[in-house]
């Protein structure tokens, strides 16, 4: 299974690329981890460009303040259970500053947050990528994750 985030606005900023190529660097050995960053004027523009880079099949989970609270083994067991469905690619949204156009909503298998506080888009980036190796690492039984 392949893991797309899409994460509207610019290409990540210094102060997290380097951990997110570390995350990404790890997760390449359960699954290949890959970005966009749709670039757009308003949420409905930002919406259509996002619809754009989904197929058929893909998995949608949105990430949103106003989301189903999850913690680190819930999103092993997501992953774990799309892997056992057979899923191609499993696509995480992060949701900008104005949330998400309603048919990006709509597509949306679940919608999650990470925390009921609110944090710069960028940070978000490198916590999910972070969140998705430990959850990872859960599923491959590794020492990442302490319970």
């Amino acid at each position: 299974m392949k893991v797309l985030i899409i994460s509207p606005g610019k290409a990540h900023d210094a102060m997290v690329a380097d951990g997110i190529a570390e995350y990404q660097k790890r997760l390449s050995k359960s699954f290949p981890l890959e970005w966009a960053h749709p670039r757009a004027s308003d949420k409905e523009t930002e919406g259509a460009a996002i619809l754009k880079l989904l197929k058929d099949g893909d998995c949608v989970v949105l990430l949103d303040e106003r989301g189903r609270d999850i913690d680190t083994p819930g999103l092993a067991r997501l992953l774990d259970k799309q892997m056992q469905a057979g899923s191609k690619r499993l696509v995480v949204i992060i949701g900008g500053a104005f949330g998400v156009s309603d048919k990006v909503a709509t597509r949306a298998e679940t919608t999650l947050k990470l925390s009921s506080l609110v944090f710069p888009h960028m940070l978000v980036r490198l916590m999910v990528a972070e969140q998705l190796y430990r959850a990872s690492s859960i599923l491959s039984g590794g020492k990442y994750h302490h319970e």
